[in-house]
């Protein structure tokens, strides 16, 4: 199971012990909390009954009293009440009047009128000065028929003349409490599937973080070397770090190992030319001859000056992780590139020309696109025959441009073709000389600094088509 899997089950589980928990005890505590609240209510309208009852009570025909006549009535009148969804139609109060002995006087559901209620815990405990209240089923075989009855003192005087009780059936707050119970669920629920998505798209974020760590971990498998990808956690980027960390300390000695057999392939040549050169002078030949091998032995040592310093660049270039960019107008960067080779170019009489929509910029780091651009157009004026041309052109692509340098030359062999962007493959001049074949694999570099490409192409009329694509905005 994937890591984004686990995180999002141990989420959603954590988050549904807890819901379940708040939900459990919201339910159980839904219907003691409206019987609560309708208790209270009964209390009120009993202590209020009283009152009136006292009159009753001491006209000795409670019978005919203002209660009875009130409950009289009552029972003609229709209620309509919409109550959030919950319709009313009639009075659910029950009404019942003892003496000082708990015998029945009155009773508004007319059934017990004359019955002995003084065991009845309402009217028991109210005529002993305490809170009496009860709930007794209507059915004995029918536990939701429960009937609960709060009882209010009759004094006269300080003097207890009876006990009103006021009885309501806990089924008429049924619909309350279901709905509140719907209203739970529901809101359950809900909370269930918010967090199910916070939770999927908290995964989703990981896992596309992980992801990008991922592909630059297999690219470096593969011998790729894809920009360090940025992080958004302060964590993963330091297992970023740590990664692009490892993956230069791994790629160290290869490095070094590449380098050292490189370096040694290509200074093999100018060193043997060096010692030939040094051996012919010490047998003390005619000076043009001395002259002319002390001139091949600077040439050779400025060679490996070059290559040397080439290599360095190349390192220093291999091992930056970031690089500072900016937006470049294209037009001058490339006018101020063919203004520096007029005398190369007019010394083998070939044309550069340039070519760039006025304004169009791209977003890179100006010293090194300025060092890249160099490489391609001094590969395109090496190859380049005289009375050739070679043109310097930035195009519009959408959201990045492209740098083109075509010339008219040779182009690449097909069997060089696989090789040519590989540190020290360079291939021979028109004057037969071969470059440090650093040229190319530091525009690559370039390219994937910038998260960019780098594209070589020979062209059917002859000559290579070099397009850099970059970036024009962050």
């Amino acid at each position: 199971m994937k890591i984004g899997m686990r995180l999002l089950l141990g989420y959603f589980l954590i988050v549904a012990i807890a819901a379940w928990f708040v939900l459990n005890i919201f339910l159980q505590e839904v219907k003691p909390g409206v019987r609560r609240a309708t208790e209270g209510m009964l209390v009120d309208t009993a202590t209020l009954l009283a009152q009136f009852a006292r009159s009753d009570m001491l006209s000795g025909n409670p019978q005919h009293g203002q209660l009875a006549q009130a409950f009289s009535q009552l029972a003609n009148y229709r209620v309509a009440a919409n109550i959030s969804g919950i319709t009313k139609t009639r009075n659910e109060y029950r009404v019942y009047l003892t003496d000082a002995k708990g015998m029945v006087v009155f009773d508004s559901a007319g059934v017990a009128l004359g019955q002995d209620y003084s065991q009845w815990n309402d009217v028991w405990l109210t005529l002993r000065g305490r809170y009496g209240a009860r709930s007794s089923p209507t059915d004995p075989e029918d536990e939701n028929s429960t009937v609960m009855y709060v009882a209010a003192p009759v004094r006269e005087d300080g003097r207890l003349i009876g006990v009103l009780s006021v009885g309501k059936a806990n089924s008429t707050m049924e619909p309350v409490i279901r709905r509140s119970e719907r209203r739970i669920l529901w809101a359950g629920a809900a909370l269930l599937g918010i967090a199910l998505l916070i939770g999927l798209a908290f995964v989703l974020w990981i896992n596309r973080s992980v992801g990008r760590l991922v592909r630059y971990a297999d690219s470096v498998t593969d011998g790729e070397q894809l920009p360090l990808p940025a992080m958004n956690s302060s964590e993963l980027r330091k297992l970023a770090r740590a990664l692009e960390s490892m993956r230069l300390k791994l790629e160290g000695k290869r490095y070094i190992e590449h380098y050292a057999h490189a370096l040694t392939h290509e200074l093999k040549s100018p060193l043997a030319a060096i010692r030939g050169a040094a051996e012919i002078i010490q047998e003390l030949p005619p000076p043009e001859v001395t002259r002319q091998f002390s001139a091949n032995i600077l040439q050779q040592n400025a060679r490996m000056q070059r290559l040397i310093d080439n290599l360095l660049r190349q390192a220093r270039l291999e091992n930056r992780p970031e690089i500072s960019r900016q937006p470049i107008d294209l037009l001058p960067l490339m006018n101020a590139l063919r203004d520096s080779r007029v005398v190369q170019s007019q010394g083998k009489n070939v044309h550069i020309e340039t070519d760039s929509l006025e304004g169009l910029e791209a977003f890179a780091d100006r010293l090194l696109l300025e060092q890249a651009l160099a490489n391609l157009l001094d590969n395109a004026l090496d190859f380049t025959p005289p009375g050739g041309n070679v043109v310097l052109r930035a195009e519009n692509q959408d959201s990045t441009v492209a740098i083109q340098i075509i010339d008219s030359g040779s182009g690449i062999p097909a069997y060089a073709e696989p090789y040519i962007f590989d540190r020290f493959y360079s291939l021979p001049r028109s004057n037969g000389e071969k470059s440090s074949g650093l040229g190319l694999a530091f525009v690559r570099e370039v390219a994937r600094l910038h998260q960019g490409s780098i594209t070589l192409l020979n062209l059917a009329e002859g000559g290579v088509f070099a397009s850099l694509t970059l970036k024009k905005q962050p």
